[in-house]
């Protein structure tokens, strides 16, 4: 595990442990088991344990471990759980989102320019793909799909397809609501994560 992920990853383990489950369960859409200790979380159409005990998170359904940014997000998720502020639903670029300037450059190589090259001329391919993830159309570009990432934490990406004159393009949005909920990197992470889980079924 790369130092700094083992850092955050540790982290976020202590600042769930210092908080009284019910304070979690309370403004998130997750559920507590007191016995074993677990959390359940919903994270893109499936549930993940998030075992305080082991301090492991893997898949309910077959007890495969998440990756460690995956992980971390999850954890942060939890750690971060305040009750929510109501505001009007709109959409925002990570370029608009606290401190996603900095991280730009590296969005748009990991996450943004993979689903061009996936998507790009095929976009409705985005649509028949998403559908293993809960995703459900939306009216951007042409091809969009919003995934619910946590219940509370929506995501959007979005298909301009390209042809012999114009150049394809791609992106993926937020609700502004998710700054209070997850740290500036984990919200990085979890484009990132979105567009390899969509890459991956394109490519399979």
């Amino acid at each position: 595990m790369d130092t700094n992920y083992r850092v955050a990853y540790n982290k976020f383990w202590q600042d769930i442990k210092k908080r009284e489950p019910v304070e979690i369960t309370s403004t998130r859409a997750v559920s507590y088991n007191v016995d074993t200790k677990q959390f359940i979380v919903m994270f893109f159409n499936q549930e993940y344990i998030v075992d305080s005990n082991q301090e492991t998170v893997y898949r309910k359904a077959d007890g495969h471990s998440l990756d460690i940014m995956d992980a971390i997000i999850i954890l942060n998720y939890l750690a971060y759980a305040q009750p929510l502020v109501e505001s009007e639903p709109r959409w925002v670029s990570i370029k608009e989102i606290p401190g996603g300037m900095i991280f730009y450059s590296a969005f748009l190589k990991t996450a943004i320019s993979p689903l061009i090259k996936a998507f790009g001329h095929q976009a409705k391919l985005l649509g028949t793909l998403a559908a293993s993830l809960g995703g459900q159309p939306a009216n951007m570009g042409d091809s969009s799909v919003m995934f619910q990432a946590f219940p509370e934490i929506p995501v959007c990406v979005v298909i301009w397809e390209g042809d012999e004159e114009v150049k394809a393009n791609a992106t993926i949005l937020f609700d502004p609501s998710i700054e209070p909920m997850l740290h500036s990197e984990s919200i990085i992470g979890l484009g990132i994560s979105l567009a390899n889980r969509l890459n991956k079924r394109a490519s399979s």
